[in-house]
């Protein structure tokens, strides 16, 4: 059996293990997180996230996408990670921990949780891509991980997963792939977010980085300012924080809850059976 925290950072849910004693030992670490992260089946999950020891931080984490897909960052799941780290006593409120991309810095304030992102890289704006046939304006940012984000009228009737589905596997976008975000800006400090989320392949309630992402490149077109409130499908806001400096982009922050769901172990029938 394996002990884990199922947490839901503003509408992202995650399974979290503390494997710092090296109790997680499975044959096929994909194999696993696809099982346990299968809904209806199993405990069901956004994305997995292990702890680890570190010798740069407080930890360090390995976050496996639903599909099984290892990624360098989840904004969202990141907030879930030192709320955990604080409740295990792993790290106090204050913490960094190692990512593929790069130390994070933390802070824990009850079921709030302020992140500090790394410095966002290659972002392009206004780039036309071909969807079914009919041009498509989005911009690109890479924070921490790779997203795409497209200004839309009527974000609520909007089709996000056939789109997000076709402009995250489009050439422009490969070999890794994309997220897709689509969002509204209702006012200076204010936007409205939807994505969908690659390595999960569908629409989620939250996605962290892509509501960072979502701010910035506002910002970057004169749209927002620091801070911005992101309304995200849970119906939760996330604030994001930045430093803007010609076009460039430093102080990331993000903030918002990171709530514990239950504790419980996951049994050998929950991820030992045949695959389809």
């Amino acid at each position: 059996m394996i002990d884990f925290f199922k947490m839901s950072g503003s509408g992202n849910d995650f399974i979290l293990i503390d494997n710092r004693e090296q109790s997680l030992a499975v044959g096929n670490i994909a194999q696993f997180v696809r099982a346990v992260c299968e809904r209806k089946v199993s405990v069901g999950a956004d994305g997995l996230i292990i702890i680890e020891d570190s010798e740069r931080a407080d930890f360090r984490w390995r976050f496996f996408n639903a599909d099984g897909s290892e990624v360098d960052m989840c904004g969202n799941g990141g907030r879930c990670a030192a709320r955990f780290a604080c409740i295990k006593g792993i790290a106090k409120e204050k913490m960094s921990f190692e990512t593929g991309a790069g130390i994070i810095d933390a802070e824990v304030k009850g079921d709030v949780v302020k992140l500090r992102l790394t410095d966002p890289q290659a972002m392009k704006a206004n780039i036309s891509v071909m969807i079914d046939g009919k041009p498509l304006e989005v911009s690109f940012i890479n924070t921490g991980v790779p997203h795409a984000v497209c200004f839309v009228q009527g974000l609520d009737r909007y089709d996000v997963f056939n789109t997000g589905r076709k402009i995250r596997r489009h050439r422009e976008f490969q070999p890794e792939g994309t997220n897709a975000n689509f969002m509204e800006v209702i006012d200076r400090h204010t936007i409205r977010i939807r994505t969908y989320e690659r390595g999960v392949e569908d629409e989620t309630l939250a996605c962290g980085t892509g509501a960072v992402a979502s701010a910035l490149i506002s910002s970057s077109q004169g749209l927002v300012e620091s801070p911005v409130d992101a309304r995200v499908k849970s119906g939760e806001t996330l604030k994001i924080y930045f430093h803007k400096k010609d076009r460039a982009f430093q102080d990331i922050y993000l903030e918002g809850k990171a709530n514990v769901v239950y504790e419980g172990r996951i049994w050998d029938e929950a991820y030992k059976r045949p695959q389809t």
